[in-house]
């Protein structure tokens, strides 16, 4: 199973546009937030199932704050993170993500790419395909995939 983890693309479709053809055919989409009303063309161009929540930027949505679903064996928490300070680090989400019992924790809001993986919690960022705020700059996503033992394996990349 190929997962698409993307984050802070803030109306900025081109970019979006532009990863999907290139790692097509994908089984999920998830993006962490701050889509600025794009969730139609996610949903239209992505051909899979789609999991995305509203960010400090996505005024006037129906899309929920927070979401947790199962993917294959995992418990995933799905939320763009500035309620819990992720600016300031990951700490106060991963306690939050233990308490809720679950596996994974996505987020978005800081523009910089993460994986955090701890023997309990991975804490997982794809960063910003629009406005990156890591060092170089680089529009970043995360492509997750489950091994055929159910493993999930991350993996960080660069437009």
């Amino acid at each position: 199973m190929r997962v698409l983890i993307i984050s802070d693309t803030h109306r900025r479709d081109d970019r979006f546009l532009e990863l999907i053809k290139r790692v097509k055919p994908i089984d999920m989409l998830i993006h962490c937030g701050d889509s600025e009303g794009s969730e139609d063309l996610y949903l239209e161009y992505a051909g899979c199932p789609v999991e995305i929540v509203s960010g400090n930027n996505d005024f006037f949505t129906d899309l929920p704050r927070e979401k947790e679903f199962q993917l294959g064996k995992y418990k995933v928490w799905l939320t763009h993170g500035h309620n819990y300070y992720v600016s300031m680090g990951n700490s106060m989400l991963k306690e939050e993500a233990q308490a809720r019992g679950v596996d994974i924790v996505m987020y978005g809001h800081t523009h910089k790419p993460v994986i955090d993986m701890e023997k309990d919690i991975t804490a997982i960022n794809p960063g910003s395909l629009s406005f990156p705020r890591q060092e170089g700059r680089r529009p970043s996503y995360i492509l997750m995939e489950l091994d055929k033992d159910g493993q999930a394996h991350y993996h960080l990349n660069y437009l």
